[in-house]
């Protein structure tokens, strides 16, 4: 075996200093400086997700009945807009952390808006722009309820009062029964959507493929409107295997459940729009390894881990 002799330190002649140049005094300061700033500046090391709105996610915090957002509303007459049939829109009352997501919702057959009216407070304190409509009739079917649907999403950027809060290029939809078929059918038209959830879902329409929007389809296990055998799982079913997709049926629950507060569909609504309009990976652990039944989740499917 060889041996390697460290020899004393003095056995080595001192190296003669350089002078430093102007130049290199300036970069070694520059770097000084750099450093400093990464110690003073929280995160600096790491280019944080512009888009992530609030602080860190708990199952407390999305379980809550409201978020880290105080909030305020606005109410849009159907008088002054076209293609729907006006609504209200709740949002973040401060400006300070920028622009926000967005996600118009739409009621049911022969429903008004007052029957999700729930979902707005609840979805726009967790850092959300939301928009819940009326349509132009209560009986209006899921093609024309998706027509309306963007039709809000287009008052909503362009026309409303908080346009300014509202990032255009991160929109979702959602809805109720008819309004949750509508919710699909806004999401093949319009490509660019960043998330869908329809809400035990009813469309005569049972395949999706063209869809290109990340989708929660949400059913329940008592529906007999709309039963899951014949409404949200063929949905499901039919969605292309490679999109971000995921079904969720909830237990002991009914066609409208959807229509008062449930912890258990804002709980994951919360975490899809987070994950998928605000590309909030701090909520992938809500969905991703997928939650198992319990006593309020039938079944949940979905593929993980999401690719976008």
């Amino acid at each position: 075996m060889q041996q390697h002799l460290l020899l004393p330190a003095q056995q080595h002649p001192p190296r003669p200093s350089r002078p430093r140049t102007l130049a290199g005094l300036l970069t070694a300061a520059a770097a000084t400086a750099g450093l400093l700033m990464t110690a003073l500046v929280p995160g600096a090391q790491a280019a944080a997700n512009l888009y992530e709105r609030g602080p860190a996610p708990t199952n407390a915090s999305i379980e809550a009945s409201r978020g880290s957002y105080a909030t305020s509303q606005t109410s849009v007459s159907s008088l002054a807009v076209s293609g729907f049939g006006g609504g209200t829109i709740y949002y973040p009352t401060s400006t300070a952390d920028g622009t926000f997501g967005a996600v118009v919702i739409s009621p049911g057959f022969t429903a008004y808006q007052s029957s999700i009216a729930w979902l707005g407070p609840r979805l726009a304190s967790q850092g959300f722009v939301v928009f819940t409509i009326d349509t132009n009739t209560t009986v209006d079917q899921p093609d024309s309820r998706g027509r309306q649907l963007l039709s809000a999403l287009d008052y909503l950027t362009q026309r409303s009062s908080v346009r300014t809060r509202v990032d255009a290029t991160r929109l979702g939809v959602m809805g109720h029964s008819m309004g949750g078929g509508g919710s699909l059918e806004a999401a093949k038209s319009r490509t660019s959507l960043k998330a869908a959830i329809p809400l035990t879902g009813w469309n005569t329409d049972k395949t999706w493929p063209e869809l290109r929007t990340p989708t929660l389809v949400v059913g329940a296990d008592g529906d007999t409107v709309a039963p899951v055998a014949t409404h949200s799982e063929p949905f499901y079913q039919s969605l292309p295997g490679s999109l971000d997709k995921a079904y969720l049926e909830l237990r002991g629950a009914s066609h409208f459940t959807p229509n008062s507060s449930d912890t258990t569909i804002a709980k994951y609504s919360i975490s899809w729009l987070k994950r998928f309009i605000d590309n909030d990976t701090r909520y992938e652990q809500f969905l991703c390894p997928i939650p198992r039944p319990s006593l309020t989740i039938a079944e949940y499917r979905g593929n993980c881990p999401h690719s976008s």
